[in-house]
């Protein structure tokens, strides 16, 4: 019986020492990246066809920094889609500190409306929604990259560069 009992501890032993510990990794609360319009530039106006960068400002709310790795954005100008593409940048956001980006569209005035061609001549505010996705990564231990949803409305001006 004693040996019987010697066995089982024995076993019991080479068990617990064989078995990994658990890790328990913490729940990292995010807060989304705050994503706007600080201006919008002409930087080639021809007859037909205009040629704008988007000055975008990506505000980080977190105690944490985030790598913003790519994005998609569709803007929209007086209710109607001005343009859409995606961005590639590797930006590196620190906690509660905002930093830009641009993006680059053309735009076509034959296929536009003509309230908001009226406005960009004239260099008026104009009424955005800005939508999109962004892919995130929290720089802390553990966290695993995100994709967050963003729509933004707001007015920017229009300036030549």
């Amino acid at each position: 019986m004693r040996k019987l009992l010697f066995l089982l501890l024995a076993i019991s032993i080479f068990a617990a020492c064989k078995t990994k510990p658990i890790n328990v990794e913490p729940e990292i609360v995010v807060e989304d990246p705050v994503f706007e319009i600080v201006s919008i530039v002409i930087l080639q106006a021809d007859i037909v066809v205009t040629k704008f960068q988007t000055v975008l400002k990506i505000t980080n709310p977190n105690d944490f920094a985030l790598e913003l790795s790519s994005f998609t954005y569709e803007l929209f100008a007086n209710n109607i889609s001005w343009a859409k593409g995606t961005g590639k940048e590797n930006l590196h956001i620190n906690p509660h500190s905002s930093e830009q980006t641009n993006f680059i569209f053309d735009m076509n005035f034959t296929s536009q409306n003509r309230r908001l061609l009226d406005d960009v001549i004239n260099m008026r505010q104009i009424p955005y929604r800005l939508k999109g996705t962004a892919e995130v990564q929290p720089v802390v231990p553990f966290a695993k990259p995100f994709v967050i949803e963003y729509d933004r409305s707001g007015v920017s001006g229009v300036r030549r560069r």
